[in-house]
């Protein structure tokens, strides 16, 4: 499993330069969303997965920085990163879209 906690932007900068050759799929969310934790689990079993995927949880209110720097306004939203650059993003917990993307971007 390729699961990471990202705290601050730093950290979220340096994972891109570091595996810019990776897709990284972020999920930003909360623990009092509702929503967030009804699609947590999905998130997680899609990182055992998908093992050539970074799969990254960003907690909004541990990371204020890096969620107000992604433009986070609504969870769960997942962004999705390929050579340092965004080449996806949805908010919402449609699991069948998450598969649509990983299977679609991988």
């Amino acid at each position: 499993m390729v699961l990471r906690h990202i705290k601050t932007r730093k950290q979220f900068e340096t994972l891109l330069q570091e595996e810019e050759e990776t897709l990284i799929v972020v999920f930003f969310g909360a623990r009092w969303c509702n929503n967030c934790s009804s699609i947590k689990p999905f998130f997680r079993m899609r990182s055992d997965q998908y093992r050539d995927v970074i799969f990254v949880e960003v907690d909004v209110d541990e990371s204020e920085d890096l969620s107000r720097a992604a433009g986070i306004s609504c969870m769960p939203t997942f962004h999705f990163y390929s050579c340092q650059a965004k080449v996806a993003e949805f908010s919402g917990t449609k699991r069948d879209k998450l598969d649509h993307l990983l299977m679609r971007l991988k």
